[in-house]
């Protein structure tokens, strides 16, 4: 690697000749000839099966809820500088028959301004990353009564509600105990967790108070005194999690059995938690598998913008119908086999695809020549065979693809309205936002210096 540029040198440049040599062999000369051909075939290389869906036997889904969420991390401009991350996360509803009006490719802002208005709630907090702390404690401690306060003040508690509902599993008639996890003192892991329904308990070990908060495991990203900005993504992850799940579990104890079934639920991004986020994705999986078993299926997709499965998507999409404007919509579901060996390009490994961190499975969908996006959605419990899943494990899936055309956008590339007005909710742009959230890091943040 050649030595990068500073304030009084300029940078160590390439030598442009040293890969002359290696062009001495007969395997480079061959592969350098055929990265050069021009008379290669257009085609699918991947093999890719697409299916077309004729929407014409199912209804579209009636109502729509989006989340989205951002965060960003501001710092003082003094030396050493204060740093601070902010995130932001929001839950919205949109009622489908209300985007009919609005242009889908120069939408009226007064039109989005009345689809939006009183729909949406949102939720905050702040964390302290680097040279600022609170009197009360180390920043590891502040970040754990963070993320409780946080969770458990906002919206009257109902997302806390939504954490306990999902780590005691609250839709059975008999509540378990949480999912295992370690003690934040002393590091021991607690394996039976906390008993159902508590808010905190003692370690058995060290006797020091464990939150159930922090089963989720955000201080675990950190040391004593600083934190990364993951600390911020994380957390985000999670709330845009439990957001959404909190509009599934208010919907599923509604007196109306049906409207639960009879609404989209979306997230942005794909329906994943990693590390050691990923000990809630069972209990997820369990309860869309409960809901599925009660014929009360959960209708949830997640959608992706960027990553390895668009880029995919984007050399490949071409081919796919429809090719006109007016064709029927296409799908392709990617069986864990194609992920590995077409997406990933990886052998077979140990541990299947997704098998602790997902709970939806990859769908590629194309609704017109130019509108084409990658989906999760959820089939209940995972199985780990090479050609799982099917289109008929997908929950609910033909549903919800009647429903994407009435939600799409042309806006933006393969864009979904409630996504749209759920990011404009949510996102906080560098400037001037960081600008405003900067000021006051360093007006109100200055007493809390270290």
């Amino acid at each position: 690697m050649p030595y990068a540029g500073g304030t009084r040198l300029p940078g160590e440049q390439a030598s442009k000749l040293g890969h002359l040599d290696v062009t001495r062999s007969d395997w480079v000369k061959s592969l350098v000839e055929e990265f050069e051909r021009t008379d290669v075939e257009p085609i699918d290389a991947s093999g890719t099966a697409w299916t077309e869906f004729d929407s014409e036997p199912f209804s579209p889904l009636r109502n729509v809820w989006a989340v989205d969420g951002s965060f960003v991390s501001v710092a003082t401009e003094e030396k050493p500088p204060r740093e601070v991350a902010f995130v932001k996360t929001a839950l919205l509803t949109v009622d489908r028959s209300r985007l009919d009006s609005i242009d889908r490719e120069h939408p009226h802002p007064l039109l989005l301004r009345d689809v939006m208005t009183g729909s949406a709630v949102f939720h905050s907090t702040v964390f302290p990353l680097r040279n600022i702390r609170t009197p009360l404690g180390s920043n590891y401690d502040a970040v754990r009564h963070l993320v409780r306060d946080s969770i458990q003040v906002d919206e009257g508690g109902a997302f806390y509600e939504t954490l306990k509902w999902i780590a005691y599993r609250k839709w059975n008639s008999r509540p378990s105990s949480s999912p295992s996890f370690e003690c934040p003192h002393c590091h021991e892991k607690i394996e039976a967790g906390l008993p159902a329904d508590a808010d905190d308990a003692e370690c058995r070990r060290c006797s020091g108070l464990v939150f159930l908060t922090d089963m989720i495991g955000v201080h675990l990203d950190m040391d004593e005194d600083s934190a990364p900005e993951s600390v911020a993504s994380s957390y985000m992850l999670v709330m845009e999690h439990l957001m959404l799940l909190t509009a599934v579990r208010l919907l599923w104890h509604h007196s109306d059995r049906s409207l639960v079934s009879d609404t989209l639920f979306i997230k942005d991004g794909p329906l994943t938690l990693r590390s050691q986020y990923s000990k809630l994705v069972p209990a997820i999986r369990a309860f869309l598998e409960h809901a599925k078993l009660k014929g009360r299926p959960i209708h949830i997709i997640g959608q992706e913008k960027t990553g390895a499965f668009c880029d995919h998507l984007a050399a490949i999409g071409r081919f796919a119908p429809p090719v006109v404007r007016g064709g029927k919509p296409a799908y392709a579901v990617l069986s864990h086999d194609y992920v590995r060996r077409e997406v990933h390009r990886s052998p077979d490994r140990s541990n299947p695809y997704g098998l602790r961190t997902n709970w939806g499975e990859k769908v590629f969908v194309k609704l017109d020549p130019g509108c084409q996006m990658v989906l999760s959605v959820p089939t209940g419990e995972y199985d780990p065979r090479g050609e799982f899943p099917s289109v008929e494990d997908l929950i609910g899936f033909e549903r919800i693809l009647a429903t994407l055309p009435t939600i799409a956008s042309h806006k933006f590339e393969g864009a979904l309205f409630p996504v749209e007005l759920a990011n404009g909710i949510a996102s906080m742009s560098n400037y001037p936002s960081a600008k405003i959230l900067q000021r006051f890091a360093e007006t109100g943040g200055a007493s809390n210096a270290s």
